[in-house]
């Protein structure tokens, strides 16, 4: 008997789920050791492996956000789960591997030439990445077990539809696959613009202006920006990097040393690049990747926030409050990695040893004065203690009376975040990321499981997961520098914290709360560099909008303490345990799957760092063994029989 599977998404996600598929295979689809047969369908109309984002097809000056040694696809012995471990390289030991006993020359010049100077600290190519992802997904393939066939299909589904027990997908062409269980692991999903969005286009539109919704940056018309224009740019993440980085370098621009054994570097214009005023409401850009390794190893995590803490807080079933009963336990978690690698990192630095303050930290709650005298008694330097407001806030307390004189200011503290990023004298940033992991991964536990209340969700959770993409989602150093470099060149420029924009008098105008009495920038221009909120229901994605329209599928609704719904999240939603899709009425579909940022279970991204013990490997282990139980011919089935 043959079984069949349809992965709607075919990019890190998808292998990830292809892996852990043929990992668990053999235990619970045992009949395809004896003579049974398992289809496996991958479907996206972007490259199979690498998927839309890590596309070769993209501009060679765009680089990961992780360094080399911090990308695997591969579970190793931290990982916890059901399924079998199965190590594999990560993308350091690929490129090592690849050096020393393969010919680098067979992935092109221009990568051959990155690939034989990346160490484990540089930060590669998007397009190198690409590389690693199109061999991660020839070694799974070829590694599956005997009976089990990978059929690529390069093309968009449409549709999905039911037949009986039978999940027809349909694919671009008009042709479907007939399969027992899809996943859909498409990643984010492009939505049509907010009615707020539609509106600012529909003013700009009439009055000749020009305004680039938010999308992803790599696939925006930056052609309409003309050089030596003023461009109001709204975000300051990820997104304005690559901006950035199109805009400037894009054109013909490059970057040089002032002088040797100076860490810092000078803008040379080509003439095509336009001027930038930057803002957001933080005013500042996300903090820096740290560019160096913990001296105290992992701290031991959870510790303070685990299954032991959240599983009661699910169980219960009433709404929990995420800032007031949820982040005390937050915080300290996070301040534990940060500590941990302190006290035993930097031992020279502290008062007391980590025995005693790791017994004292743990009997007190976070944000008492118990806390924060132990804190300041064990812990003279204030840049040694964790500042949570100061993350949050790069820029809080600053204003200035005008742009010009608000300029030196921001440059200022940018310039000392990254040096503290950079700087090994400061690893604890390091800790804390690492603790942030672990946190992040139990707060989407909770908001899978539906356990926060609405005003948590609505509000408070949108701060979380804009301070996570600040602290933990920062570009590489060298791009801070690079804007620094652009910055006194004076071809960025920051509006500050508060950022609000307008159309009046014809043009956008442009201010912030940093400077409150100062006239506002004016430009004909305004990018909104970010991607679009997520939004099931109005995904410009066919298939989704065709469930979502059916009632197959539903968002995850954010619920008020009274039971009033205040609005959705857009993402769909999902059994938290493992990915099974839950429809209009509630029901979930024993067949269908999704996986991803698109859904209301948040992972921290499609691969990661080894030795974690990583939320990602673990919920796509969850979700491949789901899979493979729903099919007919599996194990748990035939025992139920």
């Amino acid at each position: 008997m043959t079984s069949a599977i349809a992965i709607v998404g075919a990019g890190p996600r998808g292998v990830g789920l292809l892996e852990r598929l043929g990992a668990s295979i053999p235990e619970l689809l045992p009949a395809t050791c004896c003579g049974a047969d398992v289809d496996v369908h991958l479907i996206d109309p972007y490259p199979a492996g690498a998927g839309r984002i890590w596309r070769h097809e993209q501009s060679p000056l765009l680089a990961m956000n992780s360094m080399a040694a911090d990308v695997t696809m591969f579970t190793d012995d931290t990982v916890v789960c059901d399924g079998p471990i199965r190590p594999g390289p990560s993308f350091w030991d690929w490129a090592q591997d690849l050096r020393a006993s393969g010919d680098p020359d067979v992935l092109g010049p221009e990568l051959a030439a990155e690939l034989r100077a990346v160490t484990a600290s540089t930060f590669p190519s998007r397009r190198l990445q690409s590389a690693y992802l199109s061999w991660v997904l020839d070694e799974v393939i070829a590694g599956l077990p005997p009976g089990v066939r990978v059929h690529i299909h390069r093309t968009r589904a449409v549709e999905l539809t039911e037949e009986g027990e039978t999940q027809a997908v349909h694919l671009e062409d008009g042709s479907a696959l007939h399969v027992d269980a899809v996943v859909l692991a498409s990643g984010h999903l492009d939505a049509t613009p907010t009615d707020e969005e539609l509106a600012l286009v529909a003013r700009a539109t009439g009055l000749g202006l020009r305004y680039l919704p938010p999308e992803q940056t790599t696939d925006s018309d930056l052609s309409v920006i003309e050089p030596g224009e003023t461009v109001i740019v709204r975000g300051m993440g990820l997104a304005f990097v690559d901006l950035m980085v199109l805009i400037f370098e894009g054109r013909g621009g490059r970057f040089e040393p002032t002088g040797p054994g100076e860490d810092t570097l000078r803008y040379i214009p080509s003439g095509a690049e336009p001027r930038l005023v930057a803002g957001s409401p933080r005013g500042a850009p996300y903090h820096s990747k740290t560019h160096y390794e913990l001296r105290a190893g992992r701290p031991p995590l959870p510790r303070f926030l685990g299954p032991a803490e959240i599983d009661p807080l699910i169980a219960e079933g009433g709404p929990v409050e995420l800032l007031p009963q949820v982040w005390p336990l937050m915080a300290k978690e996070i301040g534990w990695g940060w500590y941990h690698e302190l006290f035993l990192g930097h031992p020279d630095r502290v008062r007391l040893s980590w025995d005693e303050f790791a017994a004292r930290y743990a009997e007190l709650e976070w944000g008492t004065p118990e806390m924060d005298e132990l804190l300041a008694a064990a812990v003279p330097g204030p840049v040694d203690r964790i500042d949570f407001a100061a993350l949050d806030r790069p820029l809080d307390g600053l204003h200035a009376p005008d742009l010009a004189t608000l300029q030196p200011l921001v440059q200022e503290r940018i310039a000392e975040d990254l040096r503290q990023h950079v700087d090994p004298a400061h690893t604890p940033h390091l800790g804390a990321f690492v603790a942030m992991l672990s946190v992040y991964g139990q707060v989407g536990r909770m908001v899978g499981a539906g356990a926060l209340s609405g005003r948590s969700q609505a509000f408070d959770l949108s701060w979380w997961q804009g301070f996570f993409n600040s602290v933990a989602s920062g570009p590489p150093g060298f791009r801070v520098r690079e804007l620094l470099a652009l910055a006194r060149a004076g071809f960025v420029q920051f509006l500050g914290a508060g950022m609000w924009v307008d159309i009046a008098d014809g043009v956008f105008h442009a201010g912030s709360a940093t400077l409150q009495d100062a006239p506002p920038v004016t430009s004909t221009v305004l990018v909104d560099a970010r991607l679009p909120h997520a939004s099931a229901a109005r995904t410009v994605d066919p298939l989704v909008a065709g469930l979502m329209r059916s009632g197959a599928a539903s968002e995850l609704e954010l619920v008020d303490a009274d039971g009033t719904v205040l609005r959705n999240t857009g993402q769909l939603r999902v059994r938290p345990s493992d990915g099974a899709l839950i429809d209009a009425s509630g029901a979930v579909h024993p067949h269908r799957f999704a996986v991803g940022p698109h859904t209301a279970v948040k992972l921290a991204g499609a691969f990661t760092r080894p030795g974690m013990n990583s939320q990602s490997l673990r919920y796509n282990d969850a979700v491949a063994r789901a899979v493979l139980r729903s099919l007919p011919n599996s194990a748990a089935e035939a025992s139920a029989a």
